[in-house]
């Protein structure tokens, strides 16, 4: 299997909108409905494991720390053995290791799950990573509400926190989702969806609905973006769901530079009352076309 990163096109820098991002995209070139390809299926279910690790801050911190390879073999499946007594076995970091009986036979007054790395290193070796250093502590996760557009342009909020206010300096471009490490808690963030622009990742899309008469002859319109109303030209012949992107319009990678697009859906509107001299119009139009 390929490293994760690889796998999606990411780097190992990649933020939580890049991952989803990503993940949507492959996960819809390699679905075995879409892609008849022998390999399809395989590549399918390694896409998902990717997505399951890179997107858990948790299990992405111990991947980033040990490897793919090391990753794969220690924690990439269950060992076995629980509940129900009996001998639990597997290869570790430090070779071999067995345990017989059932976990409160050890004092322990936990499930013990060998799914996950993260948390064989924080039950067997009391905190302690054996590929040095320590694992992650549990720290306090709060979570914060945000609107479409807090979220977007990034904002500074008071919240309590630990029963202290404290304000709180959000970056521009998180989406729900988005964990913000800060010193000693974390921050998950939700975002409220907007009343017309729909997001995905880092790109915005907007439905504009045009009359036929713009769609048939062309014209010049404006249109909504993040950062106000820019003009845009209808070609003549425009087609309902005809698309314009409009390059570097849309929503700010946290703590970068670069932004996403903004796609602009063109929507045919059609009248739904006519008056004589309109219907009359219309079938002139209809003769005209046919």
């Amino acid at each position: 299997m390929a490293d994760y990163y690889e796998l999606l096109g990411l780097s190992k820098n990649a933020s939580v909108a890049d991952i989803k991002a990503a993940y949507r995209k492959k996960a819809l070139e390699w679905h075995p409905d879409r892609n008849k390809s022998p390999d399809a299926e395989k590549t399918f279910k390694e896409i998902n494991r990717a997505y399951e690790v890179l997107s858990d801050p948790k299990k992405r911190q111990i991947y980033d720390q040990v490897g793919h390879a090391a990753y794969e073999k220690f924690g990439g499946r269950a060992a076995g053995g629980y509940p129900g007594g009996g001998a639990a076995a597997g290869q570790g970091p430090f070779g071999g290791y067995t345990y017989t009986g059932r976990p409160e036979d050890f004092g322990f007054d936990f499930d013990v799950n060998f799914n996950d790395p993260f948390e064989i290193f924080e039950q067997f070796f009391g905190g302690q990573s054996p590929f040095g250093g320590r694992a992650r502590t549990r720290r306090p996760l709060y979570q914060m509400k945000l609107t479409f557009d807090e979220a977007v342009k990034g904002v500074e909020k008071e919240t309590v926190i630990g029963g202290k206010t404290r304000k709180i300096k959000i970056p521009a471009g998180v989406d729900s989702g988005t964990t913000i490490r800060f010193e000693d808690f974390d921050l998950t963030v939700e975002v409220a969806p907007h009343k017309y622009f729909k997001r995905e990742g880092q790109n915005v899309i907007y439905e504009q609905e045009i009359s036929i008469p713009d769609a048939v002859l062309g014209t010049t319109i404006e249109v909504p973006t993040i950062d106000g109303s820019v003009k845009l030209k209808v070609r003549p012949g425009t087609a309902s769901g005809s698309v314009v992107r409009l390059k570097d319009r849309g929503i700010p990678y946290p703590r970068s530079n670069r932004r996403g697009d903004q796609y602009i859906v063109f929507k045919i509107k059609i009248p739904e009352n006519l008056s004589g001299k309109g219907k009359k119009l219309m079938e002139e139009l209809r003769k005209e076309l046919s």
